[in-house]
């Protein structure tokens, strides 16, 4: 009993350094793709602010994560081994494409998969499930709205400076807007796999007769997704950082920003959003200022269809290792 669920733990700090692996790319692609840091820089910048990120933020994404989206009575350890194998097969699988996907989303398709299998629809909490879906599309949306207003914003305040001194100004700004977006990323996605893992001691009877979130646990998954930032997902960086959109200082520093402000808004709102589908939105509104054709909308596309499969997919991922798991 003690063994399974010491494995299932590290395989749930396996998931959070394999999602700072797979949205490394988010931290770094726009500051990498303008040069204002290398990429072993931009690596390091990213990671130290997704470790010291806990620092900053509540625990409410860790709480919607651990309770809120399948009744917490119905999870076992089983039910663990098959949402975490099935979102770290779906982030192998997307991350081998070059897929910018939601290691978020593909947590909660996990989470949805191995609970049918086990106890039917009735096991699933609805209200935060549409919550989280919702913002599938919410956020990308309010992602690009944010980086097509700051964009327009900075380019009309900036419109009578000559080029260089703008280039100069928005590498140092780059710096700050990179921080806050990898704050932010820290902040939303380390806390999902807090909120497994607890889930996982509270089912146990370890956590007593309330829900709550130890600190060690904090820790130690800040710690494992700023590790896998570090060692990034150079695929990914590439379809952000080049394919999307070209991108100037400027640009990075207003998709950055943009970017930023709905992932604090969000986390202190408890909604376990996807950075990466944020980052794309503010990315795509910022390179759509100068034309609408800046933005290589084809692949934009590819991009989306990949947001729609990830529940689904890593929810049939799951619910296979599920049954699997049942029958040893």
């Amino acid at each position: 009993m003690i063994l399974s669920i010491i494995l299932l733990i590290l395989l749930a700090l396996a998931f959070d350094f394999l999602n700072g692996f797979h949205d490394s790319a988010n931290s770094i692609a726009t500051i990498v793709s303008t040069r204002v840091l290398s990429p072993r820089l931009a690596v390091i910048w990213a990671a130290f602010f997704n470790f010291i990120a806990f620092l900053f933020f509540g625990l409410h994404v860790a709480n919607t994560i651990g309770k809120g989206i399948v009744d917490i009575a119905i999870i076992d350890n089983g039910i663990i081994f098959g949402t975490l194998i099935g979102a770290c097969g779906w982030n192998i699988i997307t991350w081998f494409f070059g897929l910018p996907t939601s290691s978020s989303h593909a947590l909660i398709g996990g989470m949805i998969g191995s609970a049918l299998v086990k106890a039917g629809s009735g096991s699933l909490v609805w209200s935060g499930i549409i919550k989280t879906v919702s913002f599938i599309f919410i956020s990308p949306i309010v992602g690009l709205i944010l980086g097509l207003f700051l964009g327009v914003l900075v380019y009309w305040i900036f419109r009578k400076s000559v080029p260089v001194k703008v280039d100069h100004i928005f590498r140092k700004g780059q710096l700050l807007s990179a921080a806050l977006y990898s704050m932010g990323h820290g902040g939303n996605d380390a806390q999902k796999t807090m909120g497994i893992i607890a889930s996982l001691l509270f089912s146990a009877g370890f956590l007593g007769s309330k829900f709550y979130i130890p600190f060690w646990i904090v820790l130690s998954c800040h710690a494992a997704i700023a590790l896998g930032t570090m060692f990034g997902g150079w695929r990914i960086v590439k379809t952000m950082g080049q394919k999307v959109a070209k991108l100037k200082p400027i640009d990075g520093f207003c998709a950055e920003l943009g970017a930023s402000v709905m992932l604090f808004v969000s986390s202190g709102l408890g909604v376990p959003v996807s950075t990466t589908h944020t980052i794309t939105g503010a990315i795509m509104g910022v390179g759509s200022i100068k034309r609408l054709s800046a933005v290589k909308w084809g692949v934009a596309g590819r991009i989306v269809w990949a947001w729609i499969l990830t529940i689904p997919c890593s929810a049939a991922i799951s619910a296979l290792a599920y049954l699997l798991i049942r029958k040893f």
